[in-house]
C-alpha cells in the first residue's frame, strides 16, 4: 500500500516536471515571423521585370454597378503576351467586350471586333511611356498591362497607404502569399505564388470611392515565362472591311477657378 502511494507521488511529480518543462520550452521557442507584404510584392515586381518575355491567361469577373448600388457581374477572358522592350498584345473576349490591343514599337492599335473598327496612335518606343501616353491623352487603359511595366513597383507602392500579410492561401491548388494593400480610393489584394517563381496568381481590386464598392477580380494562370514569341504576333493587319477611326481625346479636368482676392 505504501509502495503504491510512493509510485503515485512519483508519477505525479514527473507529470508536474514535464508540464513545467513543456511550458518553459513553449516560452523559449521563437515564433515564426510573418513575411513583410511589401517585400513579397517587391519580389513579384522585380521578377516580372526580369523576364524578357512572358504570357498568361486571365479569367476576370468585373462588377458593374446600377440602380443605387446594385451590382451585376460580367466575365472576360484575357490572353496577354509581352516581349520587351516595346511589344504587348492582349486579346479580350467576354460578356461586354471583344477587343484586341497591340503595342508594337511606336504604334499602339485597338481593334473592336464587334464594331468592326480600329484606331491607332503614335506612342513612345517603350512599354511604360506608351501606356502612360495612351491613358493620359486618350483614356485608353487595358487591364493588367501594367504587369509589363518596368516601373510596376513604383506605380503600385506609390498608391499604398497600409499593407497587410493575410497568410498562406491556395489559389486553384497553388500555395500563395495572400497580401492586402489599402490606398485612398482602392483596396488591392494580391496572391503571389510562394514557389520559386513569385508570379501573381490572383488579384482583386475594390473601388472604395464608387457606389456599391465594385470589385474586379482576375485569376492568372497558364503562365509561360519563356514563350519565344514571334514578332508577327504583335503586328495588326486590318481584316477586309474593317473601318479605321480616330481615338477620342480624353476629357481633361476643368481648370481650378481663380479664388477671389487672388493675383490679377
Amino acid at each position: 500500500m505504501r509502495l503504491n502511494k510512493i509510485f503515485r507521488v512519483t508519477i505525479l511529480g514527473l507529470f508536474v516536471l514535464s508540464c513545467a518543462a513543456a511550458a518553459s520550452m513553449a516560452q523559449e521557442a521563437p515564433t515564426a515571423k510573418e513575411p513583410d507584404p511589401l517585400v513579397v510584392l517587391r519580389q513579384m515586381c522585380d521578377y516580372l521585370k526580369s523576364l524578357p518575355q512572358f504570357s498568361y491567361h486571365a479569367e476576370v469577373a468585373d462588377d458593374q454597378v446600377y440602380l443605387g448600388g446594385k451590382k451585376l457581374q460580367y466575365g472576360i477572358d484575357m490572353d496577354t503576351y509581352v516581349k520587351r522592350p516595346d511589344t504587348v498584345r492582349v486579346n479580350a473576349v467576354g460578356d461586354l467586350v471583344n477587343k484586341e490591343f497591340f503595342l508594337n514599337g511606336a504604334t499602339l492599335t485597338l481593334y473592336d471586333k464587334d464594331k468592326n473598327v480600329y484606331a491607332t496612335m503614335e506612342v513612345p518606343t517603350d512599354i511604360e511611356g506608351a501606356l502612360e501616353k495612351a491613358n493620359k491623352d486618350f483614356g485608353v487603359r487595358v487591364a493588367l498591362t501594367d504587369l509589363a511595366s518596368p516601373r510596376l513597383w513604383d506605380q503600385v507602392s506609390s498608391k499604398i497607404g497600409h499593407s497587410l500579410y493575410v497568410g498562406m492561401s491556395n489559389v486553384r491548388g497553388i500555395p500563395c502569399h495572400h497580401l492586402a494593400f489599402d490606398g485612398k480610393d482602392v483596396q488591392i489584394q494580391v496572391w503571389v505564388d510562394a514557389g520559386k517563381e513569385p508570379l501573381p496568381r490572383k488579384v482583386v481590386f475594390t473601388s472604395k470611392d464608387q457606389e456599391g464598392s465594385p470589385q474586379w477580380t482576375a485569376y492568372l494562370n497558364e503562365w509561360k515565362i519563356d514563350p519565344h514569341l514571334q514578332d508577327a504576333l504583335f503586328t495588326f493587319t486590318p481584316p477586309e472591311g474593317v473601318r479605321k477611326i480616330k481615338f477620342a481625346q480624353a476629357k481633361q479636368p476643368p481648370a481650378p477657378a481663380e479664388e477671389k482676392g487672388g493675383k490679377s
